[in-house]
């Protein structure tokens, strides 16, 4: 939807400002920003990756802060931390796995709060990006939810685990000949490619659309001006503010989709077929 809906609004943008200086934001300028930092090392530092260490440590300093000051009747703060503690646990790990949602409750919440925190960096002024609408983060999350429900696999079932995911039983012999290559392919490769694009694409999306209505609205305020200049831009100025509620809402539902995803395959690794 988020797709369809950039796609929409970019012609009526282009059009309005064809030959009048318009410029529309493209993928080059947007999530490949120049260095400003150690450029040309291996250091080398630009506006997405300083997002995302802001992102972290502002994760960091509130869980820290939570630790050491939590009451035993709560603050707002605190209440809003545990809320999300609470969530993670309650509506993700114990929904999906149960009897076991304890012992894999750590890396369920790092990966609801770590991309959660990434996500919503897009809608904070001075920011304005999501630390994961660049491949690297996302792909760094499914690394770690591909790899935790391998070795939750291994440590459950020891040697048997690859068998299980590739060899269901009660399925004629012959048959395996197909199986194995297809259950290898939607197991170990897809799962990791499908968390990966689906949260890349949803905050790509998201980031383009609040792009366009926000420099559609500086364009038709201060440049095409006059009534039509006033009303369109009043225009995409509501429609910017609707989009950034919105994208709030899409960032945390990534964030709760990626680690129901993350504790689901986990729980598919730990069970019997």
């Amino acid at each position: 939807m988020n797709a369809l809906l950039g796609l929409t609004t970019l012609p009526i943008l282009l059009s309005a400002g064809e030959g009048s200086g318009f410029e529309a934001p493209t993928l080059e300028h947007e999530f490949d920003p120049a260095p400003f930092l150690f450029a040309g090392t291996p250091f080398e530092m630009n506006r997405i990756i300083m997002v995302r260490m802001i992102a972290a440590l502002v994760l960091a300093a509130i869980l820290i802060i939570y630790a050491k000051r939590a009451r035993l009747v709560p603050t707002r703060g605190q209440n809003l931390v545990e809320f999300l503690l609470n969530f993670s646990k309650e509506n993700i790990a114990e929904e999906l796995l149960g009897a076991d949602a304890k012992r894999f409750q750590p890396l369920i919440m790092t990966i609801f709060l770590g991309v959660l925190f990434m996500n919503i960096t897009g809608v904070f002024p001075g920011l304005q990006i999501a630390g994961t609408s660049l491949i690297g983060m996302p792909l760094i999350y499914a690394l770690v939810a591909y790899v935790g429900f391998i070795a939750a696999g291994i440590k459950a079932m020891g040697g048997r685990f690859f068998k299980e995911q590739l060899m269901p039983p009660g399925v004629p012999w012959p048959m395996y000949i197909l199986m194995i290559p297809l259950e290898f392919f939607s197991t170990f490769i897809l799962r990791p490619v499908t968390l990966t694009v689906r949260l890349l694409a949803n905050m790509v999306a998201g980031h383009f659309i609040l792009v366009l209505c926000f420099v559609g609205t500086h364009y038709l305020y201060l440049q095409m001006g006059g009534a039509a200049g006033l009303g369109l831009g009043t225009l995409t100025l509501l429609g910017g503010i609707v989009f950034v509620i919105f994208e709030l809402f899409i960032g945390a539902l990534q964030a709760y989709i990626f680690a129901m995803l993350a504790a689901s395959y986990i729980s598919l690794s730990i069970s019997e077929h």
